[in-house]
């Protein structure tokens, strides 16, 4: 069984959870999620369950090792981890859903200890090559609180029998195992190619709990990359070629020219 914790969530788009903890209780998390502990507090660094476990970890982008804070004092012990990037945390009490639940890969912050995390690949061949982000799914396993994150905005639907639902394979954060996976391809010359919106998108159909995410990391991380490309590029050439460099760094806000 699961430790029995509770947990504060602060933020709002830079969100942390505080999980409070009794004696011998305890968290686990991925590397490098803590962001603060309390005395008497303990970290115990370790593969989780053997190196079997590290490795299938690693195939979902994870870190090898996984993290245990377990509390060695007296009255209450809190540590709090940080959610990556902008966005909510969403806890999942895996006790009131079934004891499983799968979520994309890297979603996953923290979970009460006897939890465990899983690499569970999707049912259809087409997913795994053609899925991108949802080819590699963690699974969420136990009867206790877990708790993943998501970038952006938040939208929960809760899907009835044979109803579907179609979404950006980035967008999808997690959904209970009744819910039936698989990707389509968006039909259409044009719209493959000039719709901006990927070649496939998520098959999702009920019954069960859908959380989606408005801003996953790989949309922010390309917006970023693309920005920083157009940085270096095009800031030192100036308008039309005229100017050079002396011209581009001064529009660009560069205070040496």
């Amino acid at each position: 069984m699961a430790d029995v914790i509770d947990y504060k969530i602060f933020g709002d788009d830079m969100q942390i959870v505080e999980i409070e903890l009794d004696p011998a209780e305890g968290v686990r998390a991925e590397a490098g999620a803590m962001m603060y502990m309390e005395d008497n507090v303990e970290m115990q660094t370790s593969t989780g369950g053997g190196l079997f476990k590290g490795f299938k970890r690693m195939l979902t982008g994870e870190s090898f090792f996984i993290t245990t804070f377990l509390f060695n004092g007296k009255g209450k012990g809190h540590v709090a981890f940080g959610a990556p990037y902008p966005g909510k945390i969403i806890p999942l009490d895996l006790s009131r859903l079934g004891g499983k639940f799968l979520c994309q890969k890297d979603a996953f912050l923290c979970a009460a200890k006897g939890i465990e995390i899983e690499v569970a690949f999707t049912k259809r061949i087409g997913a795994g090559l053609f899925g991108g982000e949802g080819f590699i799914l963690q699974r969420l396993e136990g009867d206790g609180m877990a708790f993943v994150h998501a970038g952006g905005t938040i939208i929960k639907k809760d899907l009835g029998p044979r109803e579907g639902l179609r979404v950006d394979t980035g967008c999808l954060v997690a959904f209970a195992p009744s819910v039936d996976y698989d990707i389509q391809f968006i039909g259409g010359f044009k719209n493959a190619l000039f719709g901006g919106e990927g070649m496939f998108l998520a098959k999702l159909t009920g019954p069960g709990t859908v959380y989606l995410q408005s801003l996953p990391f790989s949309r922010l991380a390309d917006r970023i990359f693309a920005a920083s490309r157009f940085q270096q590029r095009g800031e030192r050439k100036g308008i039309g070629g005229v100017g050079g460099d002396l011209l581009g760094g001064i529009l660009g806000g560069d205070r040496n020219y």
